[in-house]
Parts: C-alpha cells; sequence; structure tokens
C-alpha cells in the first residue's frame, strides 16, 4: 500500500513541546537535560562513545540555542561538567557486555576478533567524578 502525500497529516511541532514554562532553577533545568538525553540514548544503535558524546553535545547545544536556558542560572562551564557527567553515566549504562560461552561448552581456540572490545576502555571518569570507594 502507497501513501500519497495527502494522505500524510500535517506535524506541527508545537505538539511535542513542552507547553510549561521554561526551567526556572539549576535543578529543573538538569532534570529537563537529563529526561531528553536518557529518552534519546535509548535509541542509539550499537552505542559508543562517539556516538554518546555526539548525542549529549548536540541536545545540549540545540537546548542552548532554542533558549530554553535562558531562565536559570547554569552558566556554560556548569552546562560543560554536566554534559561531561551525563556522557559518563550513558557509557557506564549502555556499554556492551562480553559474550560468555554457553553453559558447559569449553572454549580452547582463538579469541573470536568479530567480538568488540568493552567500550568502556575507551572511557576515562571525569576530573569532577567523585572518587570510587573501595569499599
Amino acid at each position: 500500500m502507497r501513501l500519497r502525500e495527502d494522505d500524510v497529516p500535517e506535524v506541527h511541532e508545537e505538539s511535542f513541546r513542552y507547553g510549561g514554562p521554561k526551567p526556572q532553577t539549576k535543578e529543573s533545568a538538569i532534570v529537563s537535560l537529563a529526561d531528553a538525553i536518557e529518552s534519546a540514548s535509548r535509541s542509539v544503535e550499537k552505542p559508543t562513545p562517539q556516538k554518546i558524546e555526539t548525542l549529549v553535545n548536540e541536545i545540549v547545544e540545540e537546548r542552548i540555542s532554542d533558549r530554553q536556558l535562558d531562565e536559570c542560572d547554569l552558566t556554560l562551564g556548569e552546562l560543560k561538567t554536566i554534559a561531561d557527567r551525563f556522557r559518563f553515566t550513558l557509557l557506564s549504562m549502555l556499554h556492551t557486555r562480553i559474550a560468555y560461552p554457553k553453559s558447559g561448552q569449553k572454549h580452547t581456540g582463538p579469541r573470536d576478533e568479530t567480538l568488540r572490545p568493552d567500550v568502556m576502555v575507551a572511557t576515562r571518569r571525569p576530573e569532577t567524578a567523585p572518587p570510587v570507594s573501595a569499599a
């Protein structure tokens, strides 16, 4: 079945935009960014550090250019720190898993070269991240 141009309804951006006020506090702006970034990250196929970095940067830049952050007191330096933390958190959540052999199978041959290395190898903890507990 083929659709004609006349069969496709006109879509207005306003229908998908939040109608409430812009974020007034730093906390509400961070929550707004976190919501947008987390939901968009779920649509990334085969996440890599580069894809995650691009996604986070694009969403933050889009919010700035759309003037969504004009009414809160976030500085560009704080936005950079927030974006760094979002990238680190997403990479921690979305990293690939190694393929374990099924139970009862013993793998004695050379490693399968088609396996991707864990993307966390390329991930560095942001300088501003809290120390990791040894407990």
